[in-house]
């Protein structure tokens, strides 16, 4: 879709209803749902930003990274722009604005925030996360910092698409051998919270016909 067409939309995504923690779940693996239902009430809050914005010929794309290696759980992962609220943030808009700017050179005036979407807890690391929908107009420059080994620019008809998610087997730290889906994106494997959240974003924007 080009993204002049999806700016059309955006009354249309600010009315429309999430999908919630069922529609995250079609991306969560067994374990993972029976953790996330049992969230304790000391995690660490952080904030995400799902920013979309016109990409190669000026199609929609959705911004993710790839996270660099680093002494972490989610070293080497794919994710959203984003990371832990700051003391000094007003609120976690803030923190996702903070964070895109800080970890790819996005300015917060270039964004407009679109609506807040349903909070998904990672249990590795014990956060709760907030993800905002974002976009921007024009085109981006993207300056990623240290933290990011790869920007990784998605068209969102990738994301829309049923045939990019997968499933495979995997052992997880603590558990048996468990049935992972994931999405396969830029080459890359994208599950976990990330995937959980793409996962919500999908189910609110294919009923607009995109």
């Amino acid at each position: 879709m080009k993204h002049l067409t999806f700016l059309t939309h955006l009354n249309a995504i600010k009315k429309a209803p999430l999908g919630g923690i069922k529609a995250q779940f079609k991306l969560a693996p067994e374990t993972r749902k029976i953790r996330t239902m049992n969230a304790p009430h000391v995690a660490k809050k952080a904030a995400v930003l799902i920013l979309f914005y016109s990409g190669k010929n000026n199609n929609t794309h959705v911004l993710l990274t790839l996270r660099a290696n680093y002494n972490g759980v989610h070293s080497n992962q794919v994710s959203f722009p984003g990371g832990k609220r700051d003391l000094d943030d007003k609120d976690l808009k803030e923190t996702a604005l903070r964070e895109c700017f800080e970890e790819v050179g996005i300015a917060p005036e270039r964004v407009t925030l679109l609506k807040e979407m349903t909070n998904v807890y990672i249990p590795p690391s014990n956060f709760l996360v907030t993800p905002y929908m974002a976009y921007a107009i024009g085109k981006l420059n993207f300056t990623p910092n240290r933290e990011v080994a790869q920007v990784l620019e998605t068209p969102l008809s990738d994301l829309l698409n049923d045939d990019f998610v997968h499933f495979e087997i995997h052992k997880l730290r603590g558990t048996p051998k468990v049935q992972i889906p994931y999405f396969q994106l830029n080459d890359h494997k994208v599950w976990g919270a990330t995937a959980m959240i793409i996962s919500e974003v999908k189910e609110l924007l294919k009923p607009l016909s995109f």
